[in-house]
């Protein structure tokens, strides 16, 4: 049934001390799909790359294919953030120094209580992995520099490293000599060992991440227009860059490492057309997560359906959120496999290390399971979060904003 206007939630200009619903919706949407992302990984049977054409099926391509949205739309936002809290009251001054800070917390929550307590399950530093909060920390940081700049003059930075980054694709970290860790980590990522037997691994590289967040920063001003005119601006711009994703795909000359083709038939063509580098992200595959994103910010931003306000909570408390679902994911995966077979040794290291002589040959679950405990998860998540949510509706201690 459609829903009435009294369902929703009006929306409203951005003024002193006000939060945009729009935003925190969306961003609350993102961090739902991520826990499919993080549920897909410890409980799915595929023992293949979802985007395997050769191997995949279309629920399971799609299942992680939705989920490409979640971390750009994650860090485009969180720069957008970072320019509205300037209309809460935050000098630039104050910004700059929340975001270092805050930045190097998240670095650190990264390589310390979600590799030992998200990912892992232990404590042995010899291998640590840098993915998504590596980036937006490191990103945050880049900014907190960039904030004394011109709003035009961040967008610009932001914009010209993710249309431009591709072009780098080609350089190697051997041409950086002794200093071929830092080319991996911020732009070709992969392994490498800062010393013997100990191994760093740059999943989420920093190039173009810090870019997208820079974009992000661009938006501010447009979102600080009355409702008729953002909207129109956000409808805009999402519609120009899905569009720029498809010209620049179509012609397979720039923008990704790996150009699409003919498939078996019409739907894996237009799979292999959609699916775009995330490792690092490629220009194309920001034009396609962030075109649509756009669109549908552009619709949110018209009031928030009452079916929907309980993404709210999850857009206004994600940090928090995100290192609650993690634990529990790993630990409900440790706990079915010890139903199941009376061990699970295997999920005391990283999922996606090739341990095939450890996991049992029937290991996992079809998809419905795989969406039935992600659906769980999310709910018993919900009051926690709904907590925590109105906890920093009413203090403002100064700690509740690195949470």
């Amino acid at each position: 049934m459609a829903l009435t206007l009294e369902a929703r939630t009006a929306p409203t200009s951005v003024t002193g001390g006000s939060r945009l619903e729009s935003v925190d919706l969306l961003r609350g949407l993102v961090m739902v799909l991520m826990a499919l992302d993080h549920v897909r990984d410890f409980f799915t049977n595929a023992t293949y790359d979802p985007l395997d054409l050769e191997k995949t099926h279309p629920a399971l391509f799609l299942t992680r294919y939705i989920t490409h949205f979640c971390a750009p739309v994650f860090m485009f936002l969180a720069g957008t953030g970072a320019f509205l809290s300037t209309t809460r009251g935050k000098t630039k001054r104050e910004l700059a120094w929340f975001l270092l800070t805050r930045g190097l917390w998240l670095a650190l929550l990264e390589v310390t209580y979600v590799r030992c307590l998200g990912w892992e399950f232990n404590f042995d530093f010899h291998r640590v992995g840098a993915a998504v909060l590596w980036a937006i920390g490191w990103s945050m940081v880049v900014l907190s520099g960039l904030v004394f700049l011109p709003v035009w003059a961040v967008t610009a930075f932001g914009v010209g490293m993710i249309a431009l980054h591709n072009a780098s694709d080609g350089i190697q970290p051997e041409s950086w000599g002794a200093f071929g860790w830092l080319w991996i980590i911020l732009h070709k990522g992969g392994p490498f060992s800062p010393a013997p037997g100990f191994t760093f691994i740059a999943a989420y590289p920093l190039i173009p991440w810090i870019g997208v967040m820079a974009a992000g920063y661009g938006l501010g001003p447009v979102l600080l227009k009355e409702p008729e005119s953002r909207r129109k601006w956000m409808l805009g711009l999402g519609i120009t860059l899905t569009l720029l994703f498809v010209i620049i795909r179509g012609t397979n000359v720039y923008g990704n490492p790996r150009p699409w083709g003919p498939q078996n038939n019409d739907l894996f063509t237009v799979f292999s057309f959609i699916d775009c580098h995330k490792y690092p992200p490629s220009l194309l595959y920001v034009l396609m997560t962030l075109g649509p994103a756009l669109i549908l910010l552009s619709f949110l931003d018209r009031g928030t359906p009452r079916m929907l306000r309980p993404f709210l909570v999850f857009g206004r408390v994600p940090l928090f959120y995100y290192l609650l679902h993690l634990p529990l994911i790993h630990g409900l995966a440790v706990a079915a496999a010890w139903i199941r077979y009376g061990r699970a040794e295997w999920l005391f290291n990283n999922p996606f290390v090739n341990q095939a002589i450890l996991i049992p040959a029937d290991n996992g679950f079809g998809l419905p399971v795989v969406y039935l405990i992600w659906i769980g998860l999310v709910l018993a998540l919900y009051p926690a979060c709904r907590w925590f949510a109105e906890l920093k509706r009413r203090r403002h201690d100064a700690w509740l904003s690195y949470l």
